[in-house]
């Protein structure tokens, strides 16, 4: 019975490592990453129109169903351009990278984006950083200014970007609309106060931010990281929370906790802004933890692999080792409990 489950146990050591071997050749195969997609996606916006839409939509964290519903509907929407206000991956794995932008190639629309906490992990701000570009950006389009801010760091926005910040809220003061982009929520909306939860780690950071915001005519501060849909001001600055774009909801409240984007159409007589709900998947849970379980598994396959490799040839080894010291088909301990029997026979 121990031989047999060995062979077993074999057998899918060596079928893992072979699984292991095509995956990592797979992803040797694929295209590199692309670099300063935010700048190219940027040329290709109209900057002269002062009549204009776009989305903003936050946190699909690699979920492929909700964020192909979203991908889809968004080209069959009127809009001029995409924000993606961070958590596009579930973590900052090359293939996560890669997986979100062979749904985003999809959009018929420029994309551009906030990273987000998501994206930082596994080391994964270096490569945002290379693919995307500055964490920290503006651009103009008609007589719109839009800020692009990372307020993701535990302790908040360093003395260096909030003077960025404010350098660029002082060039906003000239524009009719002023749209400001963080992913995480100054404050934590679900808690009774300004709580902390899912808000800024740090309670001064996000004070300062608050003050500074409030002395400048923000027309809105999209932020996404709660998984939800919340409208309301902080201070005298306006937000919406939108992080329905495909990670799991934050609650079951039919009115923040759904699936969705928000549409915002610029003129010269103001901005208006629309919530669009997306359609909830069938709850194919079953479906979603496969796809989930094996992204995480190939991308443990590709950055693993030569632990998988080791590992594979240390357990063969010991394999081998083990079945050459009793015989490889038993005659070995057959014949040595044969003549250990002849001594009491004889007696």
């Amino acid at each position: 019975m121990r031989k047999v489950f060995n062979r077993y146990v074999l057998a899918v050591v060596l079928g893992v490592l072979l699984l292991a071997t095509g995956v990592k050749v797979h992803a040797s195969l694929a295209a590199p990453l692309p670099r300063d997609r935010n700048h190219r996606n940027l040329a290709r916006i109209d900057r002269a129109s002062r009549e204009f839409s776009f989305a903003v939509f936050g946190d699909n964290q690699n979920n492929r169903e909700v964020f192909d519903g979203l991908v889809e509907r968004l080209n069959r929407e009127d809009i001029d351009f995409a924000l993606a206000n961070g958590d596009t991956v579930f973590d900052g794995q090359t293939e996560k990278y890669r997986a979100f932008l062979d749904q985003a190639d999809r959009l018929e629309k420029p994309l551009v984006t906030a990273i987000g906490n998501h994206e930082a992990y596994s080391n994964g701000r270096g490569l945002y950083h290379d693919a995307f570009g500055p964490f920290d950006y503006s651009f103009r389009v008609g007589d719109s200014f839009f800020i692009v801010f990372d307020n993701t760091l535990e302790g908040g926005p360093g003395p260096g970007q909030m003077a960025w910040l404010r350098s660029e809220l002082e060039k906003s003061e000239g524009f009719e609309h002023l749209f400001v982009f963080m992913h995480v929520p100054l404050y934590d909306t679900r808690e009774t106060g300004f709580g902390l939860e899912h808000g800024m780690k740090s309670r001064a950071a996000a004070r300062r931010l608050n003050r500074l915001l409030d002395r400048y005519d923000v027309t809105m501060l999209f932020t996404s990281h709660i998984h939800q849909y919340d409208r309301g001001t902080w201070g005298k600055t306006p937000y919406i929370i939108t992080g329905g774009a495909g990670g799991e909801l934050a609650g079951t409240d039919p009115d923040h906790n759904f699936f969705h984007f928000i549409r915002v159409d610029v003129s010269p007589g103001g901005a208006a802004f629309e919530v669009v709900r997306l359609n909830t998947p069938s709850a194919n849970i079953l479906r979603r933890l496969v796809h989930g379980t094996w992204m995480h598994a190939y991308c443990f396959m590709v950055g693993s692999y030569f632990f998988l490799l080791v590992l594979a040839g240390f357990y063969v080894i010991v394999f081998a080792l083990y079945h050459r010291e009793r015989g490889w088909g038993g005659r070995h301990s057959k014949e040595s409990g044969s003549a250990e029997e002849d001594p009491d026979e004889e007696g």
